[in-house]
């Protein structure tokens, strides 16, 4: 990790710069396969999962025994676990339940805003080395919360046509509705054009690699809501003196293990704590087990110096970190003070691996400065505001005049006339 000492403002919106995704070949490929999963329907799924993965699995709807299986397999440590992580996350999501809001804006005239759930979502959940059971949590929990009726899930499998039984496990505990084992972009786009037995649904959720990511992208330009833009994970993590050296690396090194793309921003107060930080980062980075993927990441990641808390607040709104976390004397009063981040950890005793897993807040936060202007997954991802209004004939005759000139304005008569019609009745 490179440390730098008080960079101008200049040199801010290089230091801030994350790895990219545009890549161009991928989103090519990516496109292929949508087009032929929205032409071929589930046989297409079939062909692309064993063109890539060299297998593909005789059922892709994992049955009844399976999960049964799964749970077998699950040690009670971990079950506990997941239980101590569900009441959580539920307790925190079903507090952010909105009530329908009537507004009577003038005599005679009601408006309404109605909080429905989206009918049909779809989460996906990468497999690989470290399947994110954790995810299946963060996402399906809000989901059954807001009252969709249908909640799909996608998730990759082995060649033995084997999930990983800690996410089914985690499914069934959640109320999934089915699960099916395909993986990689042919699983967003049979979720986005439906494939078989995997019906269209109306938004997708969860996070994935760069293919996923793009197949996200590419279908959210058609009719299928994603949750947001998504890039590799990130953290930012502020310091002074008061901070415990062993403390930010952990932080540091929790988010490096990620994957090689992932990146880890530590912004201190002075020349000493960035080189205690370094230290501490390095020693412990010795005994982790990812460590091509720790290399990686830290070789991209960044300690940046300035000794006014002023500047740290403002380059971390410019940063707009997935993850901030804020480990100084007085954290609250930082804490306070930045808007934009996707989850804010907030003293030296909350690491960012809580809110992963189990604090109850949601870990699906925006990445790549979308901070900016997105909000992590909540309650109300998975909802939809519909508007209703009713007018009585007083009501009318009262807000006409306003309607009509205004719609007369703009040169649209019909508009006008709808009014006045009512008026002369």
């Amino acid at each position: 990790m490179k440390i730098y000492y008080n960079p101008p403002k200049t040199e801010w919106e290089a230091l801030c710069k994350r790895g990219g995704n545009n890549n161009e070949e991928i989103k090519e490929r990516v496109a292929q396969i949508l087009s032929r999963v929205k032409a071929g329907g589930e046989a297409a799924v079939r062909e692309i999962t064993e063109e890539i993965d060299g297998f593909c699995p005789a059922d892709f709807v994992v049955s009844e025994a399976e999960y049964d299986v799964a749970a077998a397999k699950v040690s009670n440590e971990v079950k506990d676990a997941i239980e101590v992580a569900y009441s959580n996350i539920y307790k925190f999501h079903n507090a952010q339940k909105r009530d329908e809001i009537k507004v009577e804006t003038t005599p005679g005239v009601v408006c309404i805003q109605r909080p429905v759930a989206i009918k049909r979502v779809g989460l996906y959940i990468p497999g690989g080395s470290a399947p994110l059971f954790s995810t299946v949590l963060m996402l399906a929990i809000p989901a059954k919360i807001a009252g969709c009726s249908q909640v799909i899930m996608c998730t990759p499998c082995n060649p033995l046509g084997e999930v990983a039984p800690e996410v089914l496990y985690t499914a069934r505990r959640c109320g999934v509705d089915k699960v099916f084992k395909i993986g990689g972009a042919q699983a967003i786009a049979a979720m986005a054009y439906g494939a078989g037995k995997v019906e269209k649904v109306n938004k997708i959720f969860g996070p994935g690699n760069r293919y996923v990511t793009a197949a996200k992208q590419i279908v959210s330009g058609e009719s299928t809501a994603i949750d947001m833009p998504a890039g590799p994970s990130e953290v930012m993590i502020l310091a002074d003196s008061s901070a415990r050296a062993k403390f930010v690396a952990a932080d540091v090194l929790s988010q490096a293990e990620h994957g090689p793309d992932s990146q880890a921003m530590v912004v201190c107060t002075s020349e000493e704590v960035a080189e205690k930080v370094l230290e501490a980062t390095l020693e412990a980075a010795k005994k982790l087990s990812r460590t091509s993927c720790v290399e990686a990441s830290l070789a991209s990641s960044r300690i940046i110096v300035f000794p006014e808390v002023e500047q740290i607040i403002e380059f971390a709104d410019e940063y707009a970190a997935e993850h901030l976390i804020i480990q100084m004397e007085n954290p609250w009063d930082v804490a306070n003070r930045i808007s934009c981040a996707g989850s804010i950890f907030v003293g030296e005793w909350t690491p960012e691996s809580a809110g992963d897993y189990a604090s109850g807040t949601n870990h699906t936060l925006p990445t790549s400065g979308w901070a900016h202007s997105c909000s992590g997954v909540n309650l109300s991802s998975f909802i939809k505001m519909i508007t209703l209004q009713q007018i009585s004939s007083e009501g009318i005759a009262a807000l006409a005049p306003s309607i009509v000139a205004m719609a007369e304005a703009e040169g649209l008569e019909g508009h006008a006339n709808a009014a006045k019609v009512r008026i002369g009745k």
